[in-house]
């Protein structure tokens, strides 16, 4: 089965369909931790990312800081994508909505402040504040985007009903649930996006601890194709849905090479049907 390799996010982004999420990267506590974020972050473009995906959540803008101190200035294809719509409190939480237009005009200025840019190539919203009006929220990211300051508008976690009340507000260009090859509760929403033509971002792409007859047939398929376990999960997305533009993360090189090696893995109808099942 052949996969498409590029996806337009918003009908106008060219994007390859294997992305990188940068929420492993941590520069904290050490320098020697920072360098190899960096170098991680510079290897994911030298081999041919071009969609980036971070979030004002990962480490409370550091995680930004850090992609603009590896990155900028950006390559001509490299698209950022961030995310806003929390806030740090000292609660044993550790976090809260903040989905307040002027909280969100707040974060947005923080972002471009901290990734070094005069628009934000896929601004997310990372959860529906459940105290404030949708159309409160997405107006304001309308509002931005009509400024400039915003290219396009996406959403996380989002469920198909949520999705097409705020695709009354405003267009949406993405969407990032949790979604892998043995976690399919939001195949709706992929469906709805399908329909739409909406990139589908799954966060979490592999599977954390499959164990018996799953794993046991992910690892047949992966030997039949000389391929690990993770390349192969990696592909069944890329062939389950043309909307689909996984963004796997990790904080290691080597990793991060397995993962991109994921594209040239090449399922059969039966071995797709057979994961599938």
């Amino acid at each position: 089965m052949t996969a498409s390799e590029t996806f337009l996010i918003g009908g106008d982004l060219e994007v390859r369909r294997l992305g990188f999420g940068a929420m492993h990267l941590r520069p904290e506590p050490a320098e020697d931790r920072a360098a190899a974020a960096v170098a991680v972050a510079r290897r994911a473009v030298e081999l041919g990312v071009t969609l980036i995906d971070t979030a004002h959540m990962y480490g409370w803008g550091a995680n930004e800081d850090l992609l603009a101190e590896a990155l900028h200035p950006y390559p001509d294809d490299l698209a950022i994508a961030t995310k806003v719509g929390f806030r740090q409190t000292t609660t044993d939480q550790g976090w809260r909505y903040a989905g307040a237009p002027d909280e969100l005009r707040e974060q947005v200025d923080e972002a471009l402040r901290r990734l070094r840019l005069d628009r934000i190539d896929l601004l997310q919203l990372h959860r529906l504040d459940p105290g404030v009006p949708l159309a409160d929220q997405l107006g304001a990211l309308r509002d931005l985007r009509d400024e400039g300051k915003i290219a396009r508008i996406g959403l996380s976690e989002v469920d198909e009903g949520e999705l097409a009340a705020a695709r009354a507000v405003v267009d949406i260009a993405s969407v990032q649930n949790r979604y892998n090859l043995l976690d399919r509760e939001h195949e709706p929403v992929l469906k709805a996006c399908e329909e739409a033509g909406i990139a589908f971002l799954p966060w979490r792409p592999v599977a954390a601890g499959a164990s018996g007859a799953q794993s046991e047939q992910i690892a047949t398929i992966a030997k039949e194709l000389d391929a690990t376990p993770t390349q192969v999960a990696i592909a069944w997305l890329l062939a389950h849905s043309p909307v689909i533009v996984p963004i796997p993360g990790t904080s290691s090189i080597a990793h991060l090479e397995e993962n991109l090696g994921a594209a040239a893995v090449d399922l059969s109808q039966d071995q797709y049907d057979r994961l599938t099942r």
